[in-house]
């Protein structure tokens, strides 16, 4: 490796790397975002309790059943697979032209969606059921509880989670090339190809994406940090003195 190359590839071509790195933050914010709200909808769906029985049971047996088969389906197949089903299959099935950016984002988005949901299912879950009798002790119907009591829970719950999955989608957006989405792989490639120094070239989109994830990372423990509020934390306890079992103890072996 020289660094001299390295030097120079970064100087002669920096509009390309940053162009690259920019829309790789687009397309994975955005399709973290979007991704996001799918997994949120799909995970309170999923957590609705069933009716006994009517047509209520029936039709929410058949939406938990195309959840399932969506979050399976995409869970288990391979992203640039389906960026490629997504985006030739559109023209070809029905002659719709994606732009490869909105394509990407599409992708990414729906993706994440399926990753997301069970994400969201699993915090819903994770919350201590007597809130949920607690809540209905107070006249709250399911809508609601979730609204006001286990939603933010869950937020601050699937916070790591939600940061961890953006950060896999700004990797994951390399395979996007194959799409001709011009981000950050696709635009090194480019590089690479002009001036033939494949290792220089790559090193330094290796670098880039380190500063990208690792600056990500250190921004969501901050706000991690907030949200579980200050360390010297303490209950003030009222000035209700509540009469406990041993006192009463003690009253009685005083009378004594």
């Amino acid at each position: 490796m020289s660094l001299d190359w390295m030097i120079q590839i970064i100087q002669s071509n920096w509009p390309m790397f940053l162009r690259g790195a920019g829309w790789t933050l687009v397309i994975a914010l955005t399709g973290t975002i979007i991704g996001s709200l799918i997994g949120l909808l799909a995970g309170v769906v999923r957590t609705i309790p069933a009716p006994e029985k009517g047509i209520k049971k029936n039709l929410l047996k058949l939406i938990n059943a195309i959840l399932t088969i969506y979050i399976e389906f995409f869970r288990g197949t391979p992203m640039i697979v389906q960026a490629m089903v997504i985006f030739y299959g559109s023209a070809l099935a029905f002659n719709f032209h994606m732009n490869p950016i909105i394509a990407g984002i599409v992708v990414v988005g729906i993706n994440t969606g399926a990753y997301m949901a069970e994400i969201v299912r699993g915090g819903i879950i994770s919350v201590d059921k007597g809130q949920y009798e607690a809540a209905q002790a107070i006249g709250m119907n399911h809508v609601q509880t979730m609204i006001h009591v286990v939603m933010p829970q869950v937020i601050r719950n699937i916070l790591p989670a939600t940061g961890n999955q953006f950060i896999i989608n700004i990797k994951d957006t390399a395979v996007l090339s194959v799409i001709s989405v011009t981000e950050l792989f696709f635009q090194t490639k480019t590089v690479a190809g002009n001036n033939f120094r494949y290792f220089e070239s790559f090193f330094v989109a290796c670098i880039i994406y380190f500063i990208m994830t690792f600056a990500i990372t250190l921004i969501l423990r901050y706000f991690e940090r907030k949200l579980e509020g200050p360390d010297n934390y303490t209950v003030i306890g009222n000035n209700l003195h509540i009469e406990t079992a041993e006192d009463m103890k003690k009253k009685a072996n005083k009378g004594m």
